[in-house]
């Protein structure tokens, strides 16, 4: 497969690349700034620039958006705007999209909505909630989201993991293993017009 990641140098989109890469696909790692990752193809660009975005979808199988909003204090419009734009456009190919965890569900509330969810969090978590219900409001296209265990970390690839829905299934997961989860979807899809978690 020919995949793209924007995001592909962060802790999560580079362990996604190299998974990607070590089964042989064709990888495309896109950002604002040039950076190396063995085995990939470096472009820089902006998953804002919607023109750039959609020619980037029809050159590729899927596409996998790997960008969480800012976690400095600056605005998360940006986030919002680059996802609205990137639903009314409907574009080629698969869109793979990195949730959070805070929109998972704890009976009839979000994660970020339950007493002891960290309050550093919330504002990333409430953001990525409204980005996974502008997607599922969507139309025309082919979609799929993913949100991680409630704690994701660099730790050991096992290569296996449990699948839910809307709620968690476990605490935690290792970055290697979302990874793995991740290309698994796209060389298998499972999930179309979803969202759907993964956990140790």
């Amino acid at each position: 497969m020919k995949i793209a990641i924007y995001g592909g140098t962060g802790m999560v989109g580079s362990r996604i690349a190299l998974e990607a890469i070590d089964r042989g696909h064709e990888v495309t790692v896109i950002g604002r700034h040039q950076a190396n990752v063995e085995g990939a193809t470096l472009q820089i660009g902006d998953a804002s620039d919607t023109d750039e975005f959609l020619q980037t979808t029809r050159e590729h199988d899927a596409v996998v958006i790997s960008i969480p909003p800012s976690r400095t204090g600056q605005s998360h419009r940006p986030t919002l705007e680059l996802h609205k734009n990137i639903i009314e456009n409907r574009p080629a190919g698969r869109t793979f999209v990195v949730g959070g965890a805070g929109s998972l569900m704890a009976g009839d509330r979000h994660l970020h909505e339950t007493e002891g969810f960290p309050a550093a969090f919330r504002p990333e978590a409430e953001t990525m909630s409204t980005v996974l219900d502008m997607y599922k409001e969507s139309t025309g296209f082919n979609w799929v989201v993913l949100s991680p265990a409630p704690l994701i970390a660099p730790g050991t690839r096992t290569g296996s993991y449990k699948v839910g829905k809307d709620s968690p299934v476990g605490d935690s997961i290792s970055a290697e293993d979302f990874a793995v989860a991740v290309v698994d979807e796209l060389e298998n899809p499972a999930h179309q017009n979803t969202r759907f978690t993964v956990a140790n």
